[in-house]
């Protein structure tokens, strides 16, 4: 009796265990409010976890074990409908990159105007500003190369931009028809990836020893991707966020080629990943939360 009670015991434990696990790999955040649409996140220095809002002025902050949204950005002085879409940490510089998009009043179709901002990590105090050029224009995602240049996206134009380390205003690093649409980017060894969030589409952006880019490159995928969004690098991987579908694949690109790998599913508008150590986290827009899942092996 002794020997079956303790394996009892021990399987309820083992049991109670497991579930702790399991609690603490899936975590569900939420964002203010339903309606706070998490567009982009990144994870800055002590796990905090920084998200921006596409409905209001605020970026927020999730600090380490907590489960509470703290305003931490606020951008109401900038304008009637602005918001936020790309959130990058950069640790070593402590600084926070970020795409704040204003509408255009009275504007049909409505025009954006986009300014690539930077704040200090711990305090939220700003640092630089630097407005993108043209009349109307969407910064979506942000990328630190192995120059540690700021690569940032601007969909509506076709465009990448480049913001140099220690500059406080971009070039033009690439303009090309293929990339109408352009929204996440990455760097995965060295190489510079995007997707397109309207064709659908993945290329890598070859660049030669000045550093100056080539033609985008094509990766054929062995499977459609619908709506790519915020794209992430991790463990020789590419891990995409496809928004239309409510879907997280793994890319694994060989050459010109690339195997797509489906790892999560029934997601309301997944809009941005965040791959930290052995956990992806996620802007689940349409929820208005930030979820994790544990890292495919």
């Amino acid at each position: 009796m002794y020997l079956l009670n303790t394996r009892l015991r021990l399987a309820a434990y083992f049991v109670l265990l497991m579930g702790l696990v399991q609690a603490a790999s899936a975590t569900e955040i939420l964002i203010a409010d339903v309606k706070s649409q998490p567009e982009s996140l990144t994870m800055a220095p002590g796990g905090v976890l920084i998200v921006g809002s596409a409905s209001s002025p605020y970026v927020y902050k999730v600090r380490s074990g907590s489960s509470t949204a703290e305003k931490f950005i606020d951008a109401s002085g900038e304008g009637a409908g602005t918001f936020f879409f790309g959130m990058l940490a950069d640790a070593s510089t402590n600084t926070l990159w970020t795409c704040q998009l204003t509408p255009v009043p009275e504007t049909t179709p409505v025009r954006r105007h986009t300014a690539v901002r930077s704040f200090d990590l711990a305090t939220g105090a700003a640092k630089i500003r630097w407005n993108l050029p043209g009349e109307t224009n969407t910064c979506n995602d942000l990328a630190i190369g192995p120059d540690k240049a700021l690569y940032v996206t601007d969909t509506a134009n076709g465009r990448i931009y480049k913001i140099a380390a220690g500059a406080s205003t971009g070039e033009l690093f690439l303009e090309h028809r293929a990339l109408l649409g352009v929204d996440g980017i990455t760097f995965l060894d060295g190489t510079l990836y995007v997707n397109n969030v309207f064709s659908n589409n993945l290329y890598r952006i070859p660049m030669n020893a000045a550093g100056k880019a080539g033609e985008p490159v094509d990766i054929w995928m062995d499977q459609p991707v619908k709506g790519p969004d915020g794209m992430r690098a991790a463990n020789g991987k590419l891990i995409v966020a496809e928004n239309a579908s409510g879907k997280i694949s793994v890319i694994t690109v060989n050459g010109d080629k690339a195997s797509v790998t489906v790892i999560k599913e029934g997601l309301k508008t997944p809009t941005a990943v965040e791959p930290v150590g052995d956990t992806i986290w996620i802007a689940e827009r349409g929820a208005g939360k930030a979820v994790s899942m544990p890292m495919p092996k």
